[in-house]
């Protein structure tokens, strides 16, 4: 495989935002989720959201992180997440491009409001 001279190098990558989808009913475990990873890793959490904000089609809060928690946080996530969704993006400054074509999802895939981030 070659890669096109467009290739990106990962020392853009400055961070990392994971966002948590939940509902009214999955609200406690999204909780406890949240409290986990806040005893188990070196993050910024963000606010409650009850409501959709920004690109997010659903109730959320960020987890915020650098890249050297990626290797421990997301394959934590990945099996410690139960049915909640979880979208993951790099931060280089390019806003849109880091949420549309760098994203990760765990779980079911939502479709994000583009619009909000031109």
């Amino acid at each position: 495989m070659t890669l096109p001279e467009t290739a990106k190098d990962t020392c853009a990558i400055t961070g990392y935002h994971a966002h948590v989808y939940y509902d009214a009913q999955s609200k406690p475990t999204a909780a406890a989720l949240r409290e986990a990873i806040e005893a188990r890793f070196d993050v910024r959490l963000g606010r409650w959201h009850d409501r959709p904000v920004g690109p997010h089609p659903r109730w959320s809060y960020q987890v915020a992180f650098a890249p050297e928690v990626f290797a421990e946080l997301v394959p934590w996530l990945a099996l410690n997440r139960g049915d909640l969704t979880i979208f993951l993006h790099p931060e280089t400054g390019d806003v849109l491009p880091d949420h549309r074509d760098h994203a990760i999802w765990l779980g079911d895939k939502a479709e994000l409001d583009f619009e909000a981030l031109k």
